[in-house]
């Protein structure tokens, strides 16, 4: 079942829906902003994403609101803070991941300005030729992570179904992400 479908028979559902409908899919141009759903989707491997935005408040708690500079500045003590961090996914291998990828970043905006003019430099790409991209540039960047990345900010087609509504507000030139996503509030 793909994930429009998903949300199309659970309407109520008070986290994809949101998700899915306002985020899932649109551009994404700030790096923080990039690095918050690179950040992310690394930590979805071997989980469900409703356990990801469950936690994603807690997540950019932990990781300074996903300041790439404050990041790439972590040294053990935060290590050792994220691993106590029960608001988050403690993995040592992924908590090492972000802190060197958000250093990774910081020489990518010193070559080509931003993350975004980054992505932009190296599109078009296939879907392998993004991965081989990926997994030379940062760490822990699989294909199925390097793929849900890019389509769930807009580089890769195929994040909604062909009559999916939010398809159409996608191809719209005034498209644009609602702020990142937040906790449901209690009734909505």
């Amino acid at each position: 079942m793909s994930y429009c479908t998903y949300c199309r028979e659970n309407p109520d559902d008070p986290w994809n829906v949101p998700y899915h409908d306002n985020h899932y899919g649109f551009s994404i141009e700030s790096d923080d902003g990039l690095f918050e759903r690179l950040v992310l989707e690394i930590n979805q491997a071997g989980l469900s994403w409703l356990t990801i935005l469950k936690k994603a408040e807690g997540f950019r708690r932990a990781y300074s609101n996903f300041s790439i500079d404050a990041v790439a500045a972590y040294e053990q003590a935060d290590v050792d803070r994220l691993l106590g961090d029960a608001g988050i996914i403690r993995n040592r291998l992924k908590i090492a991941a972000a802190i060197d990828n958000a250093r990774r970043l910081q020489e990518i905006r010193r070559s080509h300005g931003s993350f975004h003019q980054w992505l932009e430099a190296h599109h078009p790409l296939t879907r392998d030729e993004w991965t081989k991209l990926f997994k030379k540039t940062f760490r822990f960047t699989g294909g199925e992570i390097v793929n849900e990345f890019l389509m769930s900010v807009g580089w890769l087609p195929g994040a909604h179904d062909e009559d999916c509504p939010v398809l159409e507000r996608l191809k719209s030139p005034r498209h644009r992400e609602l702020p990142r996503f937040q906790k449901p509030i209690a009734g909505q």
